[in-house]
């Protein structure tokens, strides 16, 4: 999986996808080079579901303290 490509998918997708690179490394059976490469791929989909999760929280945090403004313009 490019760079490029890992970026496109939607938290849910790149989430899936590393759950089925963690079942097949955990499944063994691989060369050291087969194992090399998905743990490169799982560590690209987990930072695609970092980037993810930050955002949703950027979001939360914002609309918290939009909210927290709005109440406090009342008083």
């Amino acid at each position: 999986m490019s760079e490029a490509a890992s970026e496109e998918l939607g938290y849910e997708q790149a989430r899936d996808r590393l759950v089925e690179v963690v079942r097949e490394l955990e499944a063994g059976g691989l060369s050291l080079e087969q194992s090399l490469a998905l743990w490169e791929k799982g560590e690209k989909l987990a930072k695609v579901c970092e980037r993810h999760l930050e955002g949703a929280r950027e979001r939360i945090e914002a609309a918290l303290a939009s909210v927290e403004d709005e109440t406090g313009n009342d008083q």
